[in-house]
C-alpha cells in the first residue's frame, strides 16, 4: 500500500495545482469506500477554495472553506487504502470502472480511483487544527521526518518493546509511515538485525537508526517512492526507489554490502528481507 513516502510524493505534486483553486463541483459513484463516503460532499464542497494539501502519516489532508453567508471549513481526510490513487485530469475524461470521486476545479478534475476500494474520504468539519482530532488521525504516532523523531525519543519510547525491532517500527501508533519496504531498507542501512528484540539494542546503535530511517524516506520521496501493485504518481507516473533497494524482494542474491546471501522471513504476516552478515 502507499507509505509515508508515496503519499508525500502525491501531496507535492498535487499542491501547486490545488491550493487556491476553487471547487466547482463533487461527482460520488460509489457509496461507500472503507467506510461511507459522506453523500454531503456534493454540497459542501462546491464554491470552497482549497487552502492547503497537508500529509498526516499515510494521510491526505485537503483544507478547504467557503466564506460568506452558508460559509464552510473543513477538512478533506483522503487516505489511498493498498491501490487507491489521486490523478489529475482533464475535465470530460470518462471515469474508469475503479474511478470513485471527482472534484472538478475548473480547467482539471481531481480523480480518486481505488480498485479495492480499502481507502477512505471522510469529511472533518472545523479549521485545521481540529481535523487531527478525528478518530482516525488522533491515534496516529510520531512523523518521522519530524523534529519530535529524536534517537533519546526513539530509544525511550522502545525501551519496554520486547518484540522484534521491524514490526514495532512499522506500529502507526508509535512512528507513523514507515511500511514494510522502508522498515527493512532503514535496518539494513543501520546494519541491525530485524529479528533483534527493540528493547536490546544500544542507545548508541539507534543513534545509527534514526538517521537511517530519515535517509531512506528522504531518498525515497527523491525517487518518487516505490511503485509496488498499482500505486502511481498524480500525473500517472510511477516511483523508482524499489529498484535501489538493497535487501527489500532480494532473497537469495547476494547483498550489496558484503556479498552474502539476503534472507527472507515472514514477520506478522509480512516479509522481511535481510542480509545476516551485515545486520546483527
Amino acid at each position: 500500500m502507499p507509505e509515508l513516502p508515496e503519499v508525500e510524493v502525491c501531496r507535492r505534486g498535487l499542491a501547486p495545482e490545488l491550493v487556491g483553486a476553487l471547487i466547482e463541483g463533487v461527482d460520488i459513484r460509489a457509496p461507500k469506500l472503507r467506510h461511507e463516503i459522506p453523500p454531503a460532499l456534493r454540497e459542501l464542497l462546491p464554491g470552497c477554495r482549497v487552502l492547503a494539501v497537508r500529509r498526516r502519516g499515510k494521510y491526505l489532508l485537503v483544507d478547504c472553506r467557503r466564506d460568506g453567508a452558508d460559509g464552510v471549513e473543513g477538512c478533506l481526510i483522503i487516505h489511498l487504502g493498498m491501490t487507491g490513487n489521486l490523478r489529475l485530469v482533464p475535465p470530460g475524461t470518462p471515469p474508469a470502472r475503479h474511478d470513485h470521486v471527482d472534484l472538478l476545479l475548473g480547467d482539471c478534475l481531481l480523480r480518486y480511483s481505488d480498485p479495492r476500494r480499502f481507502g477512505v474520504v471522510l469529511w472533518q468539519p472545523g479549521p485545521p487544527a481540529v481535523a487531527e482530532s478525528h478518530p482516525l488521525l488522533a491515534s496516529q504516532g510520531v512523523e518521522p521526518l519530524s523534529d519530535t523523531f529524536t534517537v533519546d525519543w526513539l530509544f525511550a519510547a522502545i525501551s519496554k518493546r520486547g518484540g522484534p525491532i521491524k514490526p514495532v517500527l512499522m506500529d502507526s501508533h508509535l512512528v507513523v509511515g514507515i511500511g514494510n519496504i522502508y522498515a527493512s531498507e532503514s535496518l539494513f542501512r543501520a546494519g541491525i538485525s530485524p529479528l533483534r528484540a527493540a528493547n536490546r539494542i544500544s542507545r548508541a546503535r539507534y543513534s545509527v537508526l534514526v538517521p537511517a530511517i530519515r535517509e531512506t524516506l528522504s531518498d525515497a520521496i527523491a525517487a518518487g517512492g516505490s511503485s509496488i501493485r498499482d500505486y502511481v504518481h498524480s500525473d500517472g507516473g510511477s516511483g523508482w526507489f524499489q529498484i535501489q533497494a538493497g535487501v527489500y524482494d532480494r532473497a537469495g542474491q547476494p547483498c550489496l554490502r558484503c556479498g552474502g546471501v539476503v534472507r527472507q522471513v515472514r514477520q506478522a504476516g509480512r516479509s522481511t528481507f535481510y542480509c545476516p552478515g551485515c545486520q546483527h
